[in-house]
């Protein structure tokens, strides 16, 4: 995609950390845009944000729910008059031992990681083939490619979503839409605070002295992953890596597919 300028851009997960920063620089670049997040108070703060003369529409919307989905679908075509980027980047995370999980916390990360990215990407690609060009962003992680012990559903639903990505990558070769695959690392969000953790992998940590971590040995600003994102579209990207640990970890695990998860698993489930 050359240009983003007066591009209709669909964005989950609006409310708060990637997804505020993307329709903040989406905003500057000249984008109207159709915002989406079950959070009702920080979609009006990420709409507040926006520079003046905006053009752009909340909706509230769980992704977990297809019928929802597929409406907020219809309405942004109905707003804008179209849409030719979609960024499906809501996510929740349930940490614990897969022994200790119950089915329903699988479930709860499942339709929102992965049937949420389903659900956004069928129900827009109509609206998508009607444009002279298309793009699907879809937010899978460095889990999707390598899991951490005690976040069994993350990981599984971020190895899902890169496998969605792959498929829609070969089946729509040739045609007027790309898919980008973006697999963010340690990037400093609230996806800690706002995760179920079920039973932590250190007793010693409150959730919020967890998150506090997360966020000092994160490498990457969610400005600086909305920037990166927002590049890898106007350069087609097909596989994008955000952050320096991303790269890193990407490297070891060519290398090292079996040993180096293990290694790291020794590791965490030591301390």
């Amino acid at each position: 995609m050359k240009t983003l300028h007066d591009k209709v851009v669909a964005l989950t997960g609006a409310s708060s950390g990637i997804g505020r920063c993307l329709a903040q620089q989406l905003a500057a670049r000249g984008c109207r845009l159709a915002l989406a997040d079950v959070n009702e108070a920080g979609l009006s703060e990420t709409m507040a944000s926006l520079p003046p003369g905006t053009q752009v529409t909340i909706h509230l919307v769980d992704v977990a729910k297809k019928e929802q989905v597929y409406q907020w679908a219809e309405d942004v075509v109905a707003a804008h008059g179209g849409v030719d980027v979609v960024i499906n980047n809501a996510g929740v995370a349930s940490q614990g031992m897969i022994e200790d999980l119950d089915y329903d916390d699988f479930n709860w990360v499942f339709d929102i990681v992965f049937y949420g990215v389903l659900y956004g990407t069928k129900a827009f690609l109509p609206y998508l083939r009607q444009r002279p060009e298309g793009h699907v962003v879809n937010i899978s992680s460095v889990n999707g490619f390598f899991p951490f012990p005690s976040n069994g559903p993350y990981n599984c639903a971020k190895h899902a979503v890169k496998a969605l990505n792959q498929t829609l990558i070969q089946e729509l070769r040739g045609t007027n839409i790309h898919i980008t695959s973006v697999h963010p690392g340690g990037i400093k969000t609230n996806i800690v605070r706002n995760s179920r953790i079920i039973k932590p992998l250190s007793p010693k940590l409150s959730k919020e002295q967890a998150a506090a971590r997360f966020e000092k040995i994160a490498g990457t600003t969610a400005e600086k992953a909305a920037s990166i994102i927002i590049s890898g579209i106007l350069n087609n990207k097909q596989r994008l890596l955000v952050g320096k640990d991303a790269y890193l970890l990407d490297a070891l695990t060519r290398v090292f597919p079996q040993g180096f998860s293990n290694l790291v698993g020794r590791v965490m489930l030591r301390e």
